[in-house]
C-alpha cells in the first residue's frame, strides 16, 4: 500500500486543460503568434508559465508584448469562472485514497492563486489538508524534473519509494518517475503510449486505478 498520493491538478483533478488551451491560443495569437488551440496543446500543456512564455518566445523569433502573461491570466480566470467542473470520479478517487488511510496532497505547476481558484470553484479544495498545495514555484525547477514531487513528499513525511502520482501528460509521469515513485497517467488528452513510453500506468477512467492506489 503506497502512504502518500500525490494527485496533479489541472487534467487530472480539474477539466481545465481544454479552457487553458484554448485561452492560450487566443492570447498569443492576438500577441502576434497565430496559435490554434490543437498547437497549445503540442507544445505548452503542462508546462510552467515561464516555459510556456520560453517556448512561444521562440517560435515567435523575439519577446511577447509586455503584460501577456496578466492578459493570459485574467482571461482564463473568467473562463474558468463561467466553465470549469471537476474530472469525472476525481472526487471519489481522492475520498477513497483517503479512506484507506493513505494521505493525499496536491503536485502542481500552477501558481498558487490558480490552485486556489480552479479547485474551490470545483469544490475539491476541502478535500486536501491546508498545507497539502504544493506548486511548481516552489522549487527550483518544474516538471519534468522531480524537484517537485520530492519536495511534497518530503514535505508530507513520505518515502519516495512508497508514493504514487496521478498525472495526465507524460511530462508529469517523466517527472514522478524520475522521482522514483510510482506513476499513473489518465490517458484523456495525452495518448496512453506517450504515458506508457514515460514510465507510466496508463489508464482512461478514475474507477480502472482507483484499486492500485488503495492496495
Amino acid at each position: 500500500m503506497f502512504e502518500l498520493v500525490i494527485f496533479d491538478c489541472d487534467g487530472v483533478l480539474v477539466d481545465s486543460e481544454a479552457i487553458s488551451n484554448r485561452v492560450l491560443a487566443e492570447t498569443l495569437t492576438a500577441c502576434g503568434l497565430p496559435t490554434t488551440p490543437a498547437q497549445a496543446l503540442e507544445f505548452y500543456k503542462g508546462r510552467i508559465l515561464r516555459d510556456v512564455t520560453a517556448r512561444a518566445e521562440e517560435r515567435h523569433g523575439g519577446p511577447l508584448p509586455d503584460g501577456w502573461i496578466e492578459q493570459f491570466e485574467a482571461a482564463r480566470a473568467i473562463a474558468f469562472d463561467n466553465e470549469l467542473t471537476a474530472i469525472d470520479g476525481a472526487r471519489e478517487t481522492v475520498e477513497a485514497v483517503k479512506a484507506a488511510g493513505i494521505d493525499v496532497c496536491v503536485g502542481t505547476q500552477g501558481k498558487p492563486f490558480k490552485t486556489a481558484q480552479t479547485l474551490g470553484i470545483t469544490g475539491l479544495r476541502e478535500l486536501f489538508d491546508e498545507d497539502a498545495i504544493f506548486t511548481a514555484y516552489e522549487v527550483p525547477r518544474g516538471k519534468p524534473f522531480p524537484d517537485l514531487f520530492l519536495h511534497a513528499a518530503k514535505s508530507r513525511g513520505a518515502d519516495p519509494a512508497n508514493t504514487a502520482v496521478v498525472e495526465d501528460t507524460d511530462i508529469g509521469v517523466t517527472a514522478a518517475v524520475a522521482a522514483g515513485m510510482t506513476a499513473f497517467g489518465y490517458a484523456a488528452e495525452t495518448p496512453a503510449e506517450a504515458i506508457e513510453r514515460a514510465g507510466g500506468r496508463s489508464f482512461k477512467a478514475f474507477n480502472q486505478v482507483v484499486d492500485q492506489l488503495i492496495g
